[in-house]
């Protein structure tokens, strides 16, 4: 399958796209169907199929295992802090009213920066799992 020319150049072309639908779907989430843990996982199947394609050292030079580490913490930061810095400004964990003047505006920007959480989490997630059960070992 890696040597075959039109894989190579429908896994090139479709990269992209499948990125920026999963970006769609991370942002569009609060208005419609969607969210981060579906953008998240649409965002890991572009690094899965790349990954299929053209080996693991590729995916791993375009997304180490360290970067994935770390999304993986910045997720789970980016929830958590949304939630302590919402009990900071004297409300409930996860509520949001306190980011805003207008409850509306508040429940929109927090459910978004809860959801960019919820995406970047599960997509390191899903790329962590990927990378172990693939038998891939980092160096060090």
């Amino acid at each position: 399958m890696r040597e075959n020319p039109v894989f190579k150049i429908v896994s090139k072309i479709l990269f992209g796209p499948i990125i920026i639908y999963g970006l769609y779907v991370q942002f569009h989430g609060d208005y419609g169907p969607g969210g981060g843990f579906q953008a998240g996982v649409i965002v890991a199947a572009a690094f899965i199929l790349y990954s299929i394609i053209f080996g693991l050292e590729r995916v791993r030079k375009l997304m180490p295992v360290i970067f994935v580490n770390y999304i993986m913490a910045l997720g789970v930061l980016v929830f958590a802090g949304t939630g302590i810095a919402s009990i900071i400004l004297g409300a409930n964990y996860l509520d949001y009213s306190p980011f805003a003047y207008k409850i509306y505006k508040a429940q929109h920007l927090g459910i978004i920066v809860v959801e960019l959480g919820v995406g970047l989490t599960v997509f390191a997630v899903m790329l962590g799992l990927f990378y172990a059960f693939s038998g891939f070992k980092p160096k060090k």
